[in-house]
């Protein structure tokens, strides 16, 4: 029999069907840690990876930016503002860009902190099994 969920009444079963279960039901819970573990794997990594390039992004950007401290010191005649001006303005601006790709990459390595280990995860079900919880 059948619940509404599709899931099999256990109520009925014997001890020994129920003991003879254990194995493949420890099998299972197995596979499905390592599977989690695996999977934990391939988001922390690309959440690494995107963090780094996140930040040699900043840093591509940071090391552009001095030219336009240089051009601030040669600075000569513009038509709308002068020179020094429209360089200060460029600079900042490009400092500006540098501190918002430096927070994404920082927000992305947040991320891998926010996750659950997949060792935590069975370290905190054999605390549940011995009852310490």
């Amino acid at each position: 029999m059948t619940t509404p969920r599709g899931f099999r009444d256990r109520a009925d079963d014997g001890l020994l069907t129920l003991v003879g279960e254990i194995p493949e039901l420890v099998r299972n819970l197995v596979t499905a840690e390592i599977d989690s573990a695996k999977v934990w794997l391939a988001r922390t990594a690309k959440d690494g990876g995107w963090g780094a390039i996140w930040m040699i992004a900043a840093l591509f950007v940071l090391f552009w930016s001095i030219p336009a401290l240089g051009a601030f010191v040669i600075a000569g005649l513009s038509s709308w503002w002068p020179v020094w001006l429209s360089a200060l303005v460029v600079f900042f601006v490009m400092l500006l860009v540098t501190v918002i790709l430096a927070l994404f990459g920082i927000m992305r390595f947040k991320r891998l902190a926010k996750r659950t280990n997949p060792a935590q995860a069975i370290a905190h079900d054999v605390k549940e099994v011995r009852g310490e919880y």
